[in-house]
Order: C-alpha cells, then sequence, then structure tokens
C-alpha cells in the first residue's frame, strides 16, 4: 500500500466515472490492508463515492461482494457496488455518508440507534442467507483464541506459559468452545459493531462484513454491546441484550426461553472475543505497526473481569490473568491493561 497503489485506484475509479480527475481523500482509518478513500468529479462535487482499495494478496474482494450480496438480498443497507476490479483489488461504493455510530452515540440517543441496530441485526439473522459460508467451528474458535497467548502474552507482555498453565488455558479454550458451538448458529457478520454501522435512511448502514461466518447468534449482539472503542455501564448492557434476546424471540430467532441462559451465553462469547481482539490488537501493533488499538486493551480486561466475576467456571481464567500480569510487571513487559 503506497502512493503508486493510491494513484492506481485514483486512475481506475475516475475511468470508471468518465471524469478526466477525481478529488481524493482518507474516508476511515481500518485495522486491516484496506484503505478507503472518498472520491468526486471536480465538476460534480456533491456527488461523493468511495474508493476502497483492497490488495488482492492480502484482502481479496471476492469474500466482500459474496456478504454484500446476502445482506442485500436480505433488505439489510449495504454499500450500492458501482463497479469492481477484482484482479486489481478495487471497488467503487455508494458513500453511506460521516456519522459512524461510534461518533454520535451519546446516553441521550443510544436507546434509539441501538434500537435501530437491533432491528437490523434481527432482520439480518432472520433473512441473510448463510449457507455455503465458512463455520465458526472449533478450529477458526480455538485458532482465534490462540492469538492471545501468541500475541498478546508474548509479544506485549513478554511472557512464556508454564506447562501447568497451558493445561488451564486449554481447560478454559475448551470451555468457551462449548458454549459457543452449543448455540444456534446463524449469519454472524462478526464485527457488528458501532464502528461498522453509520448512521443513514434507512437506519443503519452496514459496512465491514466481509468475514462473514455461519457463527453462534449471541455473538453479533455482544460485538454490538461490549464495544472495543465506546463502554457502557454493564447493567445497561444486560438490559439491551435482553430487550434483543425478547425482541429476536418475537421474531422466531432460535434464542434462549431463560434470560440467565441467555446473559451466560453472551458472557462466555463476549470472554472468547475479548481475548481474541487483545491479541488481534497486540498484532496490529507488534506485526503491522499500528499501536493506537492496544490503548483500548484496558476496556477488554474491564470486560473480562465483569463476566468471570459473575461465571464461577471462569474463575481459573482470572487466576491465570493474575499471574501473567505479573510475571509482566517483573520481567518489564508492557502492562497496558
Amino acid at each position: 500500500m503506497n502512493d503508486i497503489r493510491k494513484q492506481t485506484g485514483r486512475e481506475w475509479a475516475a475511468k470508471q466515472l468518465n471524469a478526466s480527475d477525481l478529488s481524493m481523500e482518507p474516508a476511515s482509518a481500518d485495522a486491516s490492508f484496506r484503505r478507503y478513500f472518498r472520491v468526486a468529479d471536480p465538476s460534480r462535487p456533491q456527488h461523493k463515492l468511495i474508493l476502497m482499495d483492497s490488495p488482492p494478496e492480502q484482502e481479496p474482494l471476492n469474500a466482500f461482494i459474496n456478504a454484500a450480496q446476502r445482506l442485500a438480498d436480505a433488505g439489510i443497507h449495504v454499500p450500492e457496488m458501482i463497479a469492481v476490479n477484482q484482479e486489481q483489488g478495487f471497488a467503487l461504493l455508494s458513500d453511506m455518508g460521516t456519522e459512524p455510530y461510534h461518533h454520535i452515540l451519546n446516553d441521550q440517543n443510544a436507546d434509539s440507534l441501538f434500537g435501530d441496530a437491533i432491528a437490523a441485526l434481527i432482520k439480518m439473522q432472520t433473512y441473510a442467507d448463510s449457507s455455503g459460508l465458512p463455520e465458526y467451528d472449533a478450529a477458526l474458535l480455538l485458532s482465534e483464541l490462540q492469538l492471545f497467548p501468541d500475541w498478546f502474552l508474548s509479544e506485549h507482555w513478554n511472557v512464556e506459559p508454564t506447562e501447568a498453565e497451558l493445561d488451564d488455558w486449554e481447560m478454559i479454550c475448551m470451555t468457551l468452545m462449548r458454549w459457543a458451538l452449543d448455540q444456534p448458529q446463524v449469519f454472524c457478520h462478526r464485527d457488528f459493531m458501532p464502528r461498522n454501522l453509520m448512521r443513514t435512511e434507512p437506519n443503519p448502514g452496514v459496512l465491514d462484513f466481509q468475514d462473514a461466518v455461519t457463527g453462534p447468534i449471541s455473538y453479533d449482539p455482544v460485538c454490538l454491546f461490549r464495544d472495543a472503542f465506546l463502554s457502557w455501564p454493564s447493567a445497561r448492557v444486560d438490559q439491551w441484550l435482553e430487550d434483543y434476546r425478547q425482541q429476536a424471540r418475537s421474531a422466531g430467532l432460535p434464542v434462549p426461553e431463560s434470560a440467565d441462559v441467555w446473559r451466560r451465553s453472551c458472557d462466555m462469547i463476549g470472554i472468547q472475543r475479548h481475548l481474541k481482539v487483545l491479541g488481534i490488537f497486540a498484532r496490529i501493533r507488534y506485526r503491522d505497526g499500528k499501536p493506537q488499538y492496544l490503548e483500548d486493551a484496558p476496556r477488554f480486561f474491564d470486560y473480562l473481569h465483569t463476566a468471570i466475576a459473575r461465571n464461577p467456571e471462569m474463575h481459573l481464567l482470572d487466576r491465570l490473568i493474575q499471574q501473567w500480569r505479573q510475571r509482566s510487571a517483573a520481567v518489564g513487559g508492557s502492562l497496558t491493561s
């Protein structure tokens, strides 16, 4: 990803739009190798589109195109694809505006915005075709969990787990995987969080869906409310998740009849995701040179603390984290937590 690729994308987009040149400005940052630019023909400056630069050797467009079609068919508001060049890794998309949820959410509008998001999520889980998508199976769940010891522990905390700790870690992973695999499996966006939702008409616009899988029904609701960049009081999150459960049940989705089982399902899938995200953020810092994401590590340890405290089978995880944190402090690891 360099200026040559940016210029190639500008020239390709200009050709698609029959324009001699395009204005071009960054539209958003991304943790992946993708980049997004807002482009416009200077003769029609109000007609803006999004140029997605998705290097094919790292982020091929096939999954994006596939998921976009499934979601559009289900009535979900996703960007319209104006033009696509899969070989080069460029796409021209309709512009969904400049108001991502994580920039505009506050105490006053959260119930309304999240209400729209819940409605879209239920529609997605009810109507989006998940046949043929990758499955959130044991191998994928375990590979994601392994990001935590491989990157956060090893690279960020400079900790090497002992054999006994690895045995305990394996037991924790098996418990989390069982909770995930025992849930009903539906179309799973896998990153249905405020950063990927835009305030639009109809609301919301949904972005960043290329990693969609067939996965646990609680996964996307947890992404929505236990977010990487925004935190809400635990009691309010529990109420939103319960609101989702009741509405989903009324819509015929296979959520648990028991509110307590649902809460525990959300806690367990949340723990899996929080550990994965901590590993991903460490990998982004040490492999990709993007250190800012790890600034949100304390938020995820807070989420873990809340979930562990009310699920006794996870107390072993709390003990491991305490042991690793103490060792990291002793060897001079980076205690971002």
